[in-house]
């Protein structure tokens, strides 16, 4: 189970205020893409399950992922999660011609898709689109912080979150943070897929 804090930002101006104060922790920053699939009748989105492709820095490496039964509560999300390696090339592929999907060998991942979920094997894959975010990663007080800049085809949005074994304790460091430095937040209600499934960004 993957327990991350998670704290919307209200626009660019509040994000760059975390990116500048955050500047002297800063260890990395990742361009991302990423890529959903389901079936033609949902039967992934309808048992709560989202499979996703992920490329990183212009396909230096990619993941594939499966997340199921996700639920997100005053800034605190839950979700099962399991990811492995995949061959960018190879899931360049599936973007394409995302049937190419069941054809892919050795992958733990999908064989759980079919097994748990019954989808995949002869049945087609639809590829739902996606969006790119640009996480820039800090160490501060034990945490490692992403700090996001989603880019959906309808609107931009900025968070903030931080996985953590104690998450009601990352919360309040991090709330006391952005209080102090007078930035405004407020806690994260849907995940970022569900924000591209709806096509609207929160209000």
């Amino acid at each position: 189970m993957e327990v991350e804090v998670k704290l919307r930002l209200p626009d660019q101006l509040a994000h760059q205020s975390v990116s500048d104060l955050l500047a002297p922790l800063h260890i990395k920053t990742h361009l991302q893409e990423n890529v959903f699939f389901d079936g033609s009748n949902q039967e992934l989105s309808s048992k709560y399950a989202v499979l996703r492709l992920r490329f990183y820095d212009s396909d230096s490496h990619c993941v594939v992922s499966l997340k199921a039964r996700a639920s997100i509560v005053d800034g605190i999300s839950h979700v099962e999660e399991d990811e492995e390696p995949l061959d960018p090339a190879i899931a360049r592929a599936c973007v394409a011609e995302p049937w190419r999907l069941a054809a892919v060998e050795n992958s733990r991942i999908l064989k759980r898709v079919e097994d748990e979920f019954e989808f995949g094997g002869d049945k087609g894959f639809v590829c739902l689109g996606g969006f790119r975010n640009v996480r820039a990663v800090y160490d501060w007080e034990g945490l490692k912080l992403e700090l996001d800049e989603t880019q959906y085809d309808f609107g931009t949005s900025y968070e903030i979150e931080c996985e953590s074994a104690e998450p009601d304790k990352a919360k309040k460091l991090l709330e006391d943070l952005l209080t102090k430095h007078g930035i405004s937040y407020e806690y994260s209600k849907v995940s970022k897929f569900a924000i591209f499934r709806s096509g609207k960004l929160p209000e």
